[in-house]
């Protein structure tokens, strides 16, 4: 035999060098799309260690203990367990779970692991020269022949090579676990702490006390916005719209509004955009809110007190105005609770209640946290709304509280998030775009 790998075992190596790839493309359709759900699935069970032991059977069989089918079997799923486990584990420490990642890590793994089987092996020289030499007692043989030991180092390369190499992969992608393509930036796992979590693998417990279960969540796994969660202007929505009340310098259009990577991301640039209104706006962005396609539309999502999360990353440009907020579905302010804002900064970030004084006038209280360096990373904004009480979490540490009921509203409101633009100064001449990004948003009630 000359060692290469038959036709047969290099197509099986191709195939399972690609799997991981195709279930990742899969990986983009819908969450509860049966096929993505078919592939993932049969890919984590099978393919990992499908690789690791059809690279490893010649070195079984010629150690001269070789399996039997339901054995390797058996030892295939077991590996594809273990490896997954490793994998997710490993991203799950270094807090930066992102199940896409994790997709990404084990079709990265699979590859190497099937190198050995897709790649020709040197080819034995053929056995044409003079007849081996009488092995008499005047010419004994070597009791360890050098060639033997180097042949079996060069035989053991590909498998054992391509499993350091996996190993290596799975700790690069777990320690620099990203967020929104950005890489070295760890994305806070679903709930209010941005750690953990919960023990069913589910989201984490919000931060506030009580008993609570989930009424809304959107982890952006996708490749495109959901539109029965989430429209892309604000209730007066007419072919776009902007806040004309803070003189903001934006239109916000659709096509600035993008999900893909685990996440969405909402995208100012600067150009002269036209608005329904007859101005031309130097700005379009893009926003989200669970409200109206039109006026007089139903909204899409309302909610009346409950915890409030979500996990952001603003843009480090100047003259951005990034808010994660809450608007009356009734369209009529105040009140208002504006969960997190960055106004002027991008160091701290204000939690504010607007509500009606004593004579029917507009009060904004409020407070600011920081400094934080917020645009390197993921933050988990929060707002625990209860009937007597507001309280502010930032990565699940309480800020800010307000104890007055007079100041609660008690009023459905529609869940926002938007980059503004020019408020309440323009940006530099040097900035020319700003991207907002989003790993996820919940709406928990008790």
């Amino acid at each position: 035999m000359n060692g290469s790998p038959s036709a047969h075992d290099t197509r099986t190596g191709w195939a399972l060098a690609l799997s991981g790839w195709v279930a990742l493309a899969v990986y983009t359709l819908a969450d509860a799309n049966p096929v993505r759900v078919a592939v993932s699935t049969a890919f984590l069970l099978l393919c990992p260690g499908l690789a690791a032991v059809r690279s490893a059977r010649p070195r079984l069989a010629a150690s001269g203990a070789p399996m039997g089918r339901l054995e390797a079997w058996v030892l295939t799923v077991a590996l594809s367990l273990a490896i997954d486990t490793v994998i997710t584990m490993a991203f799950y420490l270094t807090g930066g779970f992102i199940s896409g990642w994790a997709l990404a890590a084990t079709a990265g793994a699979t590859t190497l692991l099937a190198l050995p089987l897709c790649l020709p092996r040197r080819a034995r020289p053929p056995d044409d020269g003079p007849p081996p030499r009488d092995r008499t007692p005047e010419h004994p043989a070597p009791k360890h022949p050098a060639p033997k030991h180097r042949r079996r180092r060069r035989r053991w390369w590909g498998t054992g090579g391509a499993g350091v190499a996996a190993l290596l992969l799975v700790a690069a992608c777990a320690g620099g676990g990203t967020g929104g393509g950005d890489p070295g930036t760890a994305r806070p796992s679903p709930g209010s702490g941005g750690g953990s979590s919960g023990p069913d693998g589910g989201p984490a417990a919000p931060a506030a006390p009580g008993s609570w279960h989930l009424v809304f969540g959107d982890a952006f796994d996708g490749n495109r916005l959901n539109p029965a969660d989430w429209t892309t202007c604000y209730d007066w929505n007419d072919n776009g719209c902007t806040n004309a009340g803070n003189h903001e310098q934006e239109w916000y259009r659709p096509q600035q509004v993008t999900v893909g990577g685990g996440g969405l991301t909402l995208t100012a640039n600067r150009e002269n955009t036209p608005g329904s209104d007859g101005r031309t706006y130097p700005w379009a962005s893009g926003m989200v809110s669970t409200g109206r396609d039109s006026w007089n539309a139903q909204p899409r999502h309302t909610f009346t007190y409950g915890y409030f999360a979500a996990a952001v990353r603003i843009p480090p440009e100047a003259g951005m105005f990034p808010a994660f907020w809450l608007l009356p579905a009734s369209r009529t302010t105040p009140p208002e609770l504006d969960v997190a804002e960055f106004i002027s900064t991008t160091q701290y970030v204000q939690m504010t209640v607007h509500h009606t004084g004593p004579n029917g006038e507009n009060i904004d209280q409020w407070e600011r946290y920081g400094p934080q360096d917020f645009p390197a990373g993921y933050h988990v904004f929060a707002l625990d709304w209860e009937r007597d009480s507001l309280t502010w979490y930032v990565d699940g540490v309480e800020r800010y509280r307000v104890t007055d009921p007079e100041k609660v509203p008690g009023v459905p409101m529609e869940v926002l998030i938007n980059l503004a633009v020019g408020y309440p100064s323009s940006p530099p001449q040097n900035v020319d775009s700003a991207r907002m990004a989003v790993d996820w948003v919940q709406v928990w009630q008790h």
